[in-house]
């Protein structure tokens, strides 16, 4: 096999359409990144950037910018997270949703904050702390009634925990229960009565006995969903009455997910159901920040947008208390549970409850879909390749600070993360794994933006399906470059970066 061939084309690849820089400017005297582009407008489905212009109250032009924007966000989110370390206490779209707030507890890190592109704001408590104290109340959820006390979750924007009240003396008697310091909880009143969505689907319905939920999204060998619409072992049928499947995990409560295998007359495939006859292609599950456009689909209320509004809140359900749900202010009704989220093409997660209706308006909670793969071992069937991921997926490489998932045909190449590239602000180690389907040829490559066109400047090209690389660079742009050689199937490839 040629691999020298191989490494010059990969060198003379243009920066293609659809890239979102992370930072609007490197450091002083470094050599300029590459042009960022808006995504590109096919991100979202005509039916979600409708639902967006209805929910947010957007034009189809502002719709289509607020996805670009929301994506960049959430990208330099990720980066300033990083680079932040201890003193990052969480981060936010501000009203205009045209720029980032980065709240730190080191005044000295402002700079950097800004030296982003985002706007820093000093505070007090870390994310940490105020991770702590949401984990003091989650080990007190047994002495907080639902029925008074609805959930808590971390508020980064007042940088406090906020604990949701039906009733604020039970409410405050549970926070001081909970031992937390009392002078980082709000107390808040709300109307708010979260209840299970069973009778409910988000994409294509599928029934267990009696009962019917919603396929979250697919995954190798058969979706995601909600934990509380059935139990490991229990069999489900389509959306056609056709035996499908069954549980092969479930957990609720204290969380709200599970997976279901699917039978040999079932293709997982990555679409969601857009109910207008057609479907919304799912690319990848990048978490999309604090304050972005999230759009969920359901049998009975079809396309609902709203925003994000809190990660990891506590939802204390009468059944009992599940953690780390997202927060939105989309709404949903019975029949909508165990659905599929969205911001643009990104997968978000699956619904699990909520309150209010689509009528006067409601808040709703979804299982975070990251979580879910991770705790199973399942791949995201993405839009990366035309071959369905094997039952069994590459699960070879851990101890990476980000993981990533796809498929690849014989012959073709992805670009990761997301058909992206990342910027290192400093000099170091960057170390990559790939670990390929058995019995392939997969390789992998680091390529860094020299000024006009990507270069690999490293990469792992043995016959073998699985690569490691590890690379000493200097500040500025990367990405990894995936290449099934000869072979098809899905890959898992896991990285770290400076």
């Amino acid at each position: 096999m040629n691999r020298a061939l191989a490494g010059a084309a990969a060198a003379a690849i243009l920066l293609p359409a659809g890239l979102v820089a992370i930072f609007t400017a490197g450091p002083a005297g470094a050599t300029s990144g590459p042009t960022p582009v808006a995504p590109a407008a096919e991100a979202a489905s005509p039916e979600m950037l409708a639902a967006m212009q209805r929910d947010l109250g957007l034009t189809a032009a502002a719709a289509r910018a607020r996805i670009a924007s929301d994506d960049a966000a959430s990208r330099t989110q990720l980066a300033l997270r990083k680079r932040l370390g201890a003193t990052f206490a969480g981060a936010w779209l501000a009203p205009d949703t045209k720029s980032l707030v980065v709240a730190v507890t080191d005044s000295a890190k402002a700079a950097e904050v800004s030296a982003a592109g985002a706007t820093p704001r000093v505070v007090s408590r870390t994310g940490d702390q105020l991770d702590r104290i949401k984990e003091g109340l989650d080990a007190a959820a047994a002495k907080a009634p639902s029925a008074s006390v609805p959930g808590w979750y971390v508020d980064v924007k007042t940088n406090t925990v906020v604990v949701q009240a039906r009733d604020t003396a039970v409410a405050q008697a549970f926070v001081k229960a909970s031992g937390v310091d009392a002078a980082a909880v709000r107390v808040v009143a709300t109307t708010e009565q979260p209840r299970l969505l069973y009778d409910v689907r988000g994409g294509d319905a599928y029934y267990m006995g009696g009962g019917r939920c919603s396929v979250g999204f697919s995954v190798n060998g058969g979706f995601v969903t909600a934990g509380h619409c059935g139990t490991t072992g229990t069999s489900t049928t389509g959306f056609n009455q056709v035996a499908q499947g069954s549980f092969q995990g479930s957990s609720f409560p204290g969380n709200d997910y599970a997976w279901v295998a699917v039978n040999s007359n079932w293709t997982p495939q990555p679409w969601v159901n857009n109910y207008a006859g057609g479907n919304v292609t799912v690319a990848g599950s990048t978490v999309a920040a604090i304050g972005a456009a999230i759009c969920r689909s359901g049998s009975t209320t079809g396309w609902r947008c709203g925003t994000v509004q809190a990660y990891n809140q506590t939802v204390n359900y009468a059944q009992g208390s599940v953690s780390g749900l997202t927060r939105t202010n989309a709404c949903a009704e019975p029949g909508d549970s165990g659905g599929s989220w969205l911001s643009g093409q990104q997968a978000q997660g699956v619904t699990s409850g909520g309150s209010g209706n689509c009528t006067s308006g409601g808040t709703t909670y979804f299982q975070p879909v990251n979580e879910i793969l991770s705790a199973y071992g399942r791949t995201l069937v993405t839009s990366g390749g035309g071959t369905p991921p094997p039952t069994d997926p590459p699960t070879g490489c851990t101890g990476y600070e980000f993981s990533v998932n796809g498929s690849l045909s014989s012959g073709g190449s992805a670009y990761q993360p997301n058909n992206s590239y990342y910027y290192s602000s400093v000099s170091g180690t960057h170390r990559g794994c790939l670990d390929g389907p058995t019995g392939t040829d997969f390789d992998l490559y680091l390529q860094k933006w020299n000024g006009s066109s990507w270069a690999a400047v490293a990469q792992g090209t043995s016959s073998a399906a699985d690569e490691t690389v590890s690379y000493s660079g200097t500040a500025g742009y990367y990405r990894w470059r995936v290449h099934a050689y000869s072979g098809s199937g899905s890959y898992a490839l896991g990285y770290s970066n400076p």
